[in-house]
This record gives structure tokens, sequence and C-alpha cells, in this order.
């Protein structure tokens, strides 16, 4: 067979390496299953299935969503808090979460920090955080405030140590990048039913939303104690019903 002289040339030099950021930018649908709306929400709900792991560790009940202005979203729990001390790799641990793949407290089987974990795979706050075009992370742990600002994923510079406080807890606020989604306006609705069903599937936890973008902001509550119970009842408010009380077992 001939050779084709125009045939572009396949050697050592032809073969490249990606660091996870810019494979997570080159190939985000690998990550969140796109560059549409859909796939931009799926930020979100990264970071709150964070938080919902720190309540179902059992080290925070509260988490807040809020929709700013300019459709930035901040994700807020009263958890522990991210650790913020110099990781094994020369570099804060609260900076390897953000921007190292499968980096986390849940794959250990025994003595890991999360004996129950709702996302097992260490990827969801690097690939929000490569995604989007600023992000900032405030922890509050230990009695002080750290922060660390990043710019599509590269970080702007070291954790800082910003104040004192007696709270604990992550506060991630981040902007979509609309270099790589197609939208990146928020639709409080999609939201709404989403925190909605994981209130319910998460039993006593309480997720708040908020919406800045009109005059006067608004600010829905989902906090069920009876779960999925409550979530049964939910779904067939408009239906008939075959039974009047949910049967349901606990083990």
């Amino acid at each position: 067979m001939a050779k084709n002289s125009a045939a572009p040339v396949y050697d050592e030099s032809s073969i490249q390496r990606l660091n996870p950021r810019e494979h997570i930018r080159l190939r985000p649908g690998m990550y969140v299953g796109g560059t549409d709306v859909r796939a931009m929400h799926h930020l979100v709900y990264e970071i709150v299935d964070n938080a919902i792991d720190r309540c179902l560790a059992g080290f925070a009940s509260k988490i807040e969503v809020r929709i700013h202005t300019n459709n930035s979203i901040t994700v807020e729990d009263d958890g522990r808090g991210i650790p913020v001390e110099t990781h094994s790799t020369g570099i804060s641990a609260l900076e390897v979460v953000m921007t190292k793949l499968h980096a986390g407290g849940k794959f250990n089987e025994e003595g890991g920090a999360y004996k129950v974990s709702g996302g097992l795979h260490g990827v969801g706050a690097a690939v929000v955080n490569a995604l989007s075009e600023t992000c900032i992370v405030e922890v509050f742990r230990g009695g002080k405030v750290h922060k660390q600002s990043y710019s599509r994923g590269v970080p702007k510079g070291p954790k800082e140590e910003v104040g004192e406080t007696d709270r604990t807890g992550t506060k991630t606020t981040f902007k979509p990048d609309d270099e790589i989604f197609d939208v990146t306006e928020y639709n409080a609705d999609t939201l709404t039913a989403r925190l909605r069903e994981l209130a319910f599937l998460n039993r006593g936890l309480r997720i708040i939303l908020i919406d800045e973008r009109d005059s006067k902001p608004k600010e829905k509550e989902f906090h069920y104690e009876g779960g999925l119970v409550e979530f049964v009842e939910h779904i067939n408010k408009s239906k008939q019903k075959l039974h009047d009380k949910v049967i349901y077992f606990e083990h």
C-alpha cells in the first residue's frame, strides 16, 4: 500500500499529557455531561452533594444556596470546614480538594472522615472550580476564617487566614465560565425542584434557597422531618391514593 505523503506526522511529539484542569476544561462532558444549561446546573449539585455528605456524617444540619445578581452561586454549610493544614503534597489540604481529582476524605473503608457518603469519586469541587470563571472558598474552622480564590481553576494565591470566627463551615462562591457553557443564567425552578428532593431524601436536613436577582430577594426553605414519607405524600397530593397512610420501613 502506498504511503500517504500528506498524512500528519505521528511520533513521540504527537503524544500529549494534560493536567487535570486542562482535561476538565477540554472535555467537560466527561465530568458534568456537556456544556448546556443542564450541565451548568450540575455544578451546583456537585457542591451541594459535598455539603450533604457532611450532613450525613453528622457534622452539619443546614445548607444555604444563594443565587447572586450576576448569576454566581454561593453554597454554604455549617459543617466542620474543609481541612486547611498543609498536605503531604506541600500545599494546603483545601487547595488539594479544589484542584486535584480524586481527592477527599471519602475513600477509606475504615477510618475515613466519612462513614456514609453520597459521592465517592472525589472530583466534584475540583471540576466546579475548573469550569468556573471565578471561585472563592471560605473555610470557618478552628476559630479562624481561611480564604482562597481561583480563576478558571488556577489559584490566585495561597490560602490566607483572613479573620477570626466562632462558627464552623464551608462557603463556596463560583461563577460558571461563559467560555465553557452555552448558558450561564440559573433557573430558580430547576434548583428548587432539586433541592426539595434532596431535603426529602435527607430527613431533618434544612436547605435554604435565596434568589437575589429580583428587587426583593425570594427565599424558600426545605425541611422535612418525615423524609421519604413526606416525599410520597407530596408527589401523591393530586393523585388518587391506594392507601391513606404511607407504609415505610427503617433498618
